[in-house]
């Protein structure tokens, strides 16, 4: 049994294609030609080139050694907050515009919530002259302003979206029904594991460079290519699904996922969807939903701008119902306690999608001989005013 995806799309019970008629051509027309420009040379040599000389691949893996000592493991951070643009989102948007020329579309669409994955598509699009129109939500323009302005001044259009919380949920809606009204000439870069097949694994294969790195670094570090742990955080889960790709089918490897608790699973304001979340259909997929008795969608919240997303990736809701990975909410105290808790011990700042990853560190019972390898997916750069609000209403209490 694998659990990567099978010939219909699925992982498991979760994934699929479920989209409107008008959608279907630009859909199916992915489906059967993805992962024939992603095995053509001409795609690979342009792909790996540009992951190494523009993205600045490989990332390091680097040897926390004060966090290690904090927790009584080996920890090795997996650098992803290094590549050109601060987060992981550049290794996915690379591929997907290379696959989106060989497809002859010429206009680019995406959503984002915490904005790297925004600023990862302007880049992209600045870099292969195209057209970029992005959809974000008016509570997350507000606060991720700087990433707001980087995506403008990349030649983007941004899309403000007002309807439901204002947040990536609502920025996805808004670019899907671009894509219905433009299905000739645009394509639609998702920026994580989430979507309609074949979305959720094509992204997962761009992001398995992350995978493919750790385990070629373990053998330099370690003498060996498999670490004891792997930890990612979970919105959508491109990161964690990059993370894990190479490793996901081996025993000897414990996944664990840290998703957004907000303020608590046993409150409304939460995101931790595979806690709470039941079986339903989001933008196309089959996965986990944050729903309410009548299956309607409900907000999500989170202090991090891309993790508040009431849904899961496919990969992952599979993952959590085999047993295959441990799931941990953590809450947006814990995740910012961690956040400064790296900052202090080893002079990194993490997004705070990330710090999330930290905060189930204290979750964990490790052994002192245990390698554990955690993905700092971004750079906290655009969280800092979120940080200094947390730490000087801390102060004031």
């Amino acid at each position: 049994m694998s659990y990567l995806v099978d010939n219909d799309g699925y992982y498991g019970e979760f994934g699929g294609a479920y989209v409107p008629e008008i959608l279907h051509k630009c859909v199916k027309d992915l489906q059967d030609n993805y992962l024939k420009i992603m095995d053509s040379p001409a795609f690979k040599n342009e792909y790996y080139n540009l992951l190494k000389d523009y993205v600045g691949r490989p990332s390091p893996l680097y040897y926390a050694s004060r966090l290690s000592a904090k927790y009584g493991a080996k920890i090795y951070l997996k650098r992803e907050d290094l590549n050109h643009t601060g987060a992981h989102k550049i290794n996915n948007t690379t591929g997907q515009i290379l696959i989106a020329k060989s497809l002859g579309k010429h206009r680019i669409i995406a959503e984002t919530g915490a904005g790297q994955h925004g600023v990862a598509t302007a880049t992209v699009c600045a870099l292969m002259n195209m057209e970029c129109v992005v959809y974000m939500g008016a509570t997350d323009i507000k606060r991720q302003h700087i990433n707001v302005e980087k995506m403008k001044m990349l030649g983007a259009t941004v899309v403000p979206v007002t309807s439901g919380n204002m947040t990536l949920k609502d920025a996805t809606n808004e670019a899907i029904r671009d894509w219905c009204c433009h299905p000739e000439d645009t394509y639609y870069i998702i920026g994580s594991t989430v979507g309609p097949h074949p979305y959720p694994d094509m992204v997962a294969r761009l992001q398995s460079v992350i995978s493919k790195e750790i385990k070629v670094q373990l053998v330099e570090k370690e003498g060996r290519d498999y670490p004891d742990y792997l930890m990612a955080c979970v919105g959508g889960g491109s990161n964690a699904a990059g993370t894990i790709y190479h490793y996901i089918d081996d025993p000897r490897v414990k996944i664990v996922l840290a998703e957004a608790g907000g303020k608590g699973v046993d409150t409304p304001y939460t995101a931790a969807t595979i806690a709470l979340g039941r079986t339903g259909i989001i933008h196309g997929s089959k996965t986990y939903v944050i729903q309410n008795e009548d299956g309607q969608i409900e907000e999500a919240y989170s202090v991090s701008a891309g993790l508040d997303y009431p849904g899961i990736g496919p990969i992952h809701a599979n993952l959590a119902k085999k047993k295959r990975a441990m799931v941990f909410p953590v809450n947006d105290d814990e995740a910012i306690a961690a956040g400064y808790e790296l900052t202090r011990l080893e002079g990194i700042i993490p997004a705070l999608e990330s710090a999330h990853a930290l905060g189930a560190l204290g979750k964990l019972h490790f052994r002192p001989d245990d390698v554990v390898v955690l993905t700092v997916s971004g750079r906290g750069d655009k969280d800092i005013e979120t940080y200094l609000k947390y730490f000087n209403d801390s102060k004031e209490k």
